[in-house]
């Protein structure tokens, strides 16, 4: 390997595990330390890297929300950093802080930084785990990274949009219009889509399910497959009810040289680019596309030097089917072809979707995966909220042409056409969209809509009338004309 730039950020170290004993109890603490002990024996250098760690920050988790993780983190490894940082709930917080890490890497600010997260969702929901360490009143971390902005407006909540697999589903639904295909024809794809995610989860010695559906499997209603949102079942969401860890370990490239590490072990973060979505999902000019991840993705792409096509080895967010078709659109990706997936994990569905962190898991992933291919090309991807947030990252066990770059592409984002959002009114509109949220049991209970009125403006609407869930359920209601009413009440 030719020489490197002292000051080049690189990732060293990988760890992560799945917690599959049901009869032992764990904490994402436990979890967090051995996936961080993990990367650190990974990098062949743990003794000389721990004391270099002078920034340890973890994903927001759910399962233990406490005030300073990575202080908490440090303490139990041993490590003295001069700063802990924490993230806002969202699937791109990894992505967050390795970019934030690596800049920071690149600018001669930063030797050495540990990123790790956990979740015990699935030990707390069975009763093993009811919550972690308590820290002292006051205490918090250095550095908190992301957004925390509400995510949305009255009508969206009005009309019952509230969970993401619902506006997920809605998406769904509006990027089966755009294709043309019946509600079938759709469904046929999306279980062969998500059981090619289910065959690289089998392979994957770190996914919470290590079985490989069929694809029929996938879109058929059956005990272990419940109606949830259409088109979606169960086995086309994310699978919150895990236990997992994952940990990097990124230092510069004159830290790695001087501690030893291997050079075989090193993977170079190329670039990175971060973008929200117009915030609001009524905003949107289209709910089948994402101009903010098509931003990122191409910002990140062109700074290496690289066409989408060279890219060997993807990671597509994939918390439901809309969001990797949506960004495989917007990136030019064909995920058609079969030869080349959109996964090396297996997705959130299969690998686990660990909350705010499994996009760490994905990293670690891919620097196993890069060291395995030394010339091929890492793209990695995370979405926060309905769409609304986007990071990517490019990146590769060959030493990059140029620096390290970040990039911020809100402002191109932001000059986009929006929506206004209408509420209260008496109109008469076409559905742009839609989805039937299930109770229990796979019982109709909500049907959400989105229609364009004849001036631009976008309006939300919700019933819970049986006759009108019939009808949404039969057929295909896009582009039917529908009665919205200033009480919220719909006519079809």
């Amino acid at each position: 390997m030719a020489a490197v730039d002292p000051h080049t950020p690189v990732l060293v170290g990988a760890g992560q595990l799945s917690w599959t004993d049901r009869n032992a109890a764990t904490t994402p603490l436990a979890l967090m330390v051995e996936a961080s002990r993990r990367a650190l024996r990974d990098t062949r250098r743990e003794s000389e890297l721990l004391p270099k760690l002078r920034s340890i920050g973890v994903v927001n988790g759910l399962s233990w929300p406490a005030p300073d993780p990575g202080r908490a983190l440090a303490a139990e490894l041993g490590a003295s950093p001069s700063e802990t940082v924490t993230t806002h709930i969202s699937g791109t917080s990894p992505l967050d802080m390795l970019r934030e890490a690596a800049s920071r890497v690149r600018d001669g600010q930063l030797d050495a930084a540990l990123i790790a997260g956990a979740e015990a969702v699935k030990s707390t929901a069975d009763g093993r785990y009811a919550g972690g360490p308590d820290q002292p009143e006051g205490t918090e971390p250095d550095v908190v990274l992301g957004t925390d902005r509400y995510p949305r407006e009255a009508a969206q909540e009005g009309a019952g949009l509230l969970s993401p697999v619902t506006c997920y589903a809605m998406f769904e639904n509006a990027v089966r219009a755009a294709a043309g295909r019946t509600a079938d024809a759709h469904e046929a794809w999306l279980g062969e889509l998500w059981a090619r995610f289910g065959m690289v989860a089998k392979s994957n010695p770190y996914a919470w399910l290590d079985t490989a559906p069929e694809a029929q499997s996938i879109v058929d209603t059956h005990p272990g497959n419940r109606l949830v949102a259409s088109p979606y079942r169960k086995l086309m969401t994310a699978n919150l009810y895990v236990d997992q860890a994952a940990a990097l370990v990124l230092c510069s490239a004159g830290t790695a040289e001087a501690a030893g590490v291997p050079r075989e072990r090193w993977v170079f973060p190329y670039a990175s680019a971060a973008a929200n979505d117009h915030w609001y999902v009524g905003q949107r000019e289209h709910l089948d596309r994402s101009p903010a991840i098509r931003a990122v993705g191409r910002a990140a792409l062109r700074h290496a030097g690289l066409g989408i096509d060279e890219i060997g080895h993807l990671d597509l967010y994939s918390c439901f089917p809309s969001a990797v078709q949506i960004a495989g659109r917007e990136l030019g990706i064909d995920l058609r072809d079969a030869t080349r997936e959109p996964t090396v994990t297996g997705g959130l569905t299969f690998a686990g979707g660990p909350g705010s962190n499994y996009v760490t898991h994905a990293l670690a992933a891919l620097t196993h995966r890069l060291r395995e291919d030394p010339h091929g090309i890492g793209l990695c991807t995370g979405v926060g909220w309905y769409l609304t947030k986007h990071a990517a990252t490019v990146l590769s066990a060959t030493p990059p042409d140029y620096p390290f770059a970040d990039f911020d592409m809100q402002s191109e984002v932001d000059k986009l056409p929006s929506r206004a959002i209408e509420t209260g009114i008496d109109v008469t509109a076409p559905i742009e969209t839609y989805t039937v949220s299930f109770a229990q049991g796979n019982v109709p209970e909500t049907g959400h809509l989105s229609c364009l009125l004849p001036d631009g403006r976008r309006a939300f609407a919700a019933t819970s009338e049986p006759e009108t869930l019939g009808q949404l359920l039969d057929g295909d209601p896009i582009g039917r004309t529908v009665r919205l009413s200033a009480d919220g009440t719909i006519q079809l």
